[in-house]
């Protein structure tokens, strides 16, 4: 692929591709860092693309999705050799005083919620919940046990649960002053 095409292809796709790594990036700079190991991927890759399969604007989109998807993974796994796999329950800040009311959740202020969670529960909460892998699929991807996918999982909305309670107790406590 020439390096008119890349940059194409980069400037098309970045902001999908970010959507996507920012769900599973602690904040934007951890995101940007996946979004480009993604791209080289994709140029590296792009002749395993068929286009043959559907349309091919949904399709790439599709195929872009896996590898930055994959990519973020990859991530995860390098960055989990460094770090404990959760952290205590302390660690957990106190919910964005500027929040809105929970009905009112922005898809950014609920992806900032998820960015809070540990790497172990924010990477199995989003291929579980928003990427549709089945326990089975993110314990191979993960090389951690079906039960720690599922025990991840479950702390995982229970933190967001409790961050969303905080969010909507502050958003009633500003309604009545």
């Amino acid at each position: 692929m020439d390096r008119e095409c890349q940059r194409r292809v980069y400037l098309l796709y970045y902001s999908y591709a970010l959507s996507v790594c920012l769900r599973y990036a602690r904040h934007r700079e951890e995101a940007l860092e996946v979004v480009n190991d993604g791209f080289l991927k994709v140029y590296r890759d792009v002749t395993r693309f068929d286009p043959a399969r559907q349309e091919i604007n949904s399709s790439f989109r599709g195929w872009l999705r896996k590898i930055m998807v994959h990519t973020a993974i990859d991530h995860y796994r390098a960055q989990a050799r460094h770090q404990m796999q959760e952290l205590p329950e302390h660690a957990y800040g106190q919910a964005d005083d500027s929040a809105g009311a929970l009905d009112t959740l922005a898809y950014e202020e609920l992806i900032a919620l998820i960015q809070r969670l540990s790497p172990a529960y924010r990477t199995v909460f989003n291929l579980y919940v928003l990427d549709g892998f089945t326990h089975e699929e993110i314990a191979q991807q993960l090389g951690i046990s079906i039960g720690a996918s599922k025990s991840n999982l479950s702390k995982a909305r229970g933190h967001l649960k409790e961050m969303l309670k905080k969010i909507n107790h502050h958003a009633y406590a500003e309604s009545v002053r």
